[in-house]
C-alpha cells in the first residue's frame, strides 16, 4: 500500500471514531444503556458514510442525514459531512438539488404527515440550514481559496518560464547582432579580396582557380551565417516539431472547416518553408474567426526563384461571430515575419472575403535583411515585453484568443503565460462568488425559513392589542372570542390553568400574552415581557 493511501485511511479511520464518540457515549450512558442494537447500527452508519464520503459525498450527508432520525447523536456528523462535501464537489448543482430534496421531504413529512409543531419543523429546518447548508459553503469556499491558490502558482510558474524566454530571446539576439557585426563584415571583405585575387592578370590558372574556389567557399559560409542568424532572430516557433501546411489544413477539416489544398508537395528550404507554414497557419486562424462556415482555399506554388502562398477564404454564410473588432496587429507581425525572410505580404478584401497572399524567395533574404533583422525591434524582448505571447507573430489577442477551432493554429497552449493568467482570473472570480454565496446564501435561507415559518406558527393564534383590552376579568372564557389556537409557551414554560397567545411579532411569533383561567372565568391577564 502506498504511503498516501495509507495516510487516507488513517485520516478516515479517525474521522470515524471522532463522528462515533458522541454516539457510543449517547448509547453506553443512561437511560439508554445496554441498547447495543442501535448503538451498532448508528456506527456501521456512520463508517459507511465515511468510507462513501471521498467518492460519493452528498451520499453520505444523505446518510447522516437519514441516520439523525433514528439517533439523534448523528447530527453531530452532519457538518463534518456537510464541509467535506463541499471540499470535495467540483458543482454546486448537486447539493442544492440534495439540500432542497432534505427540506421539502422533510417539510412534507413533519407538517403534513406527522403533524409536527411549526416549532419543532423551525428548529429541524434551522438544524439543515446551519449544520448541513452552511457547512457545506465554507467547504464550497475552502475549495475555491485552494484553486486560486493552485491557479496563482501556476501562473507565478509561468511567468518564470517567459521570464526565462525573454532573457533567452535577448541573448539569442545579442549573438546574432555580434555575428553580423563581426562574422559577417569579415566575411565580406574575404569575398571581395578573393574575387580581386581571382581577376589579378598576373596570376596562374591554378591559383585563379584555387581563388576563384575561395570566394564560393566564402560565399556559401556567408549564406549559412544569414541561416544561422535567422534561426537565432526566430523569437518564439509554435511549429511543432516535423508539422507542415498539410497537418495544418488537416486539423482545420478535423475542425470542421471546409478547406481546399493546392500544392505541389516540392519541399522547400527551412526558412521559406517556415514562413510558408506561418502563413498558411495565421490565415486559417482568422478565418476560422471572422468568416465561419466560409470555405477557404489553400494554394501554394513554387516556381524557379519563389514559392507563393495564398489563402482565401468567402465570405461567412451567417456573418463574422460577434466580438471586438481586429486591430490588425496579427498581420503587421505576420507581414514582418515575412519580410525578414525576404518577401512580401498583401492581405485584404476579395469578392466579399478575405485574401492573404505572400511571396517568399526560395533563395533566402537579401544580405542586410536577416543580419539588420537580427536585432530585435524595440516593444519586444529587449524592452522586458513577453515575446511568449500572441505577440511573436502568431496574431494579437483579436486574431487568436478564441479564434483557432483546431489545435495548432496559433491558439496560446495550455501552461503559458496568458493561459494561467486566465485562469488565475477565473480562480479569483470563482472565490469572490463562493465568499458571497457563503455569506449571503445563509442569511437569505434563514430570511426564507422565516417568512416560512411566520405565517404557520401565526395562524390562529393571534390575538392583538385592542382585542387583549378589550377583556375584562371576570368574564366567561367562551365569551371573550379568544382566537382558537394556543401560541407556544415562553421559555419560562407554561403555567398550569394559563393560556398564551401572541401578538404576532415578527419572525418567530413569540408569546405576549398570558391569560388565567379558574372555574371557566378570567381572573388575570398581563403582557409577558420580552
Amino acid at each position: 500500500m502506498e504511503p498516501r493511501e495509507r495516510q487516507r485511511r488513517a485520516g478516515d479511520l479517525l474521522l470515524w471514531a471522532v463522528l462515533a464518540a458522541p454516539v457510543a457515549y449517547g448509547r453506553l450512558t443512561p437511560p439508554q444503556i445496554g441498547e447495543l442494537p442501535p448503538l451498532a447500527a448508528a456506527l456501521a452508519l456512520l463508517g459507511t458514510a465515511v468510507w462513501i464520503g471521498r467518492r460519493w459525498p452528498l451520499v453520505a450527508v444523505l446518510a447522516v442525514v437519514a441516520g439523525s432520525l433514528v439517533d439523534g447523536n448523528v447530527v453531530f456528523a452532519i457538518p463534518v459531512f456537510g464541509y467535506l462535501a463541499g471540499r470535495r464537489s467540483d458543482r454546486a448543482a448537486p447539493a442544492a438539488a440534495v439540500f432542497a430534496t432534505i427540506a421539502v421531504t422533510g417539510s412534507v413529512l413533519n407538517l403534513g404527515l406527522l403533524g409536527t409543531e411549526p416549532s419543532t419543523w423551525f428548529l429541524l429546518a434551522s438544524v439543515l440550514l446551519f449544520a448541513g447548508v452552511f457547512p457545506w459553503l465554507l467547504g464550497r469556499l475552502r475549495r475555491q481559496h485552494r484553486a486560486l491558490a493552485d491557479a496563482g502558482l501556476r501562473h507565478a510558474q509561468a511567468e518564470r518560464r517567459a521570464e526565462v524566454e525573454r532573457v533567452r530571446l535577448r541573448e539569442r539576439a545579442r549573438i546574432a547582432q555580434d555575428m553580423h557585426d563581426s562574422l559577417g563584415h569579415d566575411l565580406s571583405l574575404i569575398a571581395l579580396r578573393a574575387g580581386a585575387l581571382e581577376l589579378a592578370p598576373d596570376l596562374s590558372p591554378a591559383h585563379r582557380a584555387s581563388a576563384g574556389e575561395l570566394r564560393a567557399s566564402v560565399a556559401a559560409a556567408t549564406e549559412r551565417l544569414h541561416d544561422v542568424i535567422g534561426v537565432l532572430r526566430e523569437e518564439r516557433t509554435l511549429r511543432p516539431p516535423g508539422e507542415t501546411v498539410v497537418d495544418v489544413v488537416d486539423g482545420a477539416r478535423d475542425a470542421g472547416m471546409t478547406v481546399d489544398l493546392r500544392a505541389d508537395g516540392a519541399d522547400l528550404p527551412p526558412l521559406p518553408a517556415h514562413a510558408v507554414h506561418r502563413v498558411v497557419r495565421e490565415a486559417l486562424t482568422n478565418a476560422a474567426r471572422y468568416a465561419p462556415g466560409a470555405p477557404v482555399t489553400v494554394a501554394v506554388a513554387r516556381d524557379a526563384g519563389a514559392v507563393t502562398v495564398a489563402v482565401v477564404n468567402a465570405p461567412p454564410p451567417a456573418g463574422p461571430l460577434p466580438g471586438p473588432p481586429s486591430h490588425g496587429s496579427g498581420l503587421l507581425a505576420l507581414r514582418e515575419r515575412v519580410r525578414l525572410a525576404g518577401g512580401t505580404l498583401d492581405a485584404g478584401p476579395r469578392d466579399g472575403g478575405w485574401a492573404v497572399t505572400a511571396r517568399v524567395p526560395l533563395d533566402g533574404p537579401p544580405a542586410t535583411g536577416p543580419l539588420d533583422g537580427a536585432r530585435v525591434p524595440p516593444g519586444r524582448a529587449d524592452a522586458g515585453v513577453p515575446v511568449t505571447g500572441p505577440a511573436d507573430g502568431a496574431g494579437d489577442g483579436d486574431d487568436v484568443a478564441d479564434a483557432g477551432p483546431f489545435a495548432g493554429a496559433g491558439v496560446p497552449r495550455r501552461g503559458e503565460p496568458g493561459d494561467a493568467a486566465r485562469r488565475l482570473r477565473e480562480a479569483r472570480r470563482r472565490l469572490r462568488r463562493s465568499l458571497l454565496v457563503a455569506i449571503g446564501a445563509p442569511a437569505g435561507l434563514a430570511l426564507v425559513l422565516a417568512l416560512v415559518y411566520y405565517p404557520l406558527a401565526t395562524a390562529g393564534a393571534v390575538l392583538d392589542r385592542a382585542g387583549y383590552e378589550r377583556l375584562r376579568l371576570g368574564e366567561p372564557r367562551d365569551a371573550l372570542g379568544l382566537p382558537r389556537r394556543q401560541a407556544d409557551p415562553p421559555a419560562t414554560g407554561a403555567v398550569p390553568g394559563c393560556e398564551f397567545y401572541t401578538d404576532g411579532n415578527f419572525p418567530f411569533a413569540q408569546a405576549t400574552w398570558r391569560l388565567c383561567f379558574a372555574d371557566g372565568r378570567l381572573v388575570s391577564k398581563e403582557q409577558i415581557a420580552p
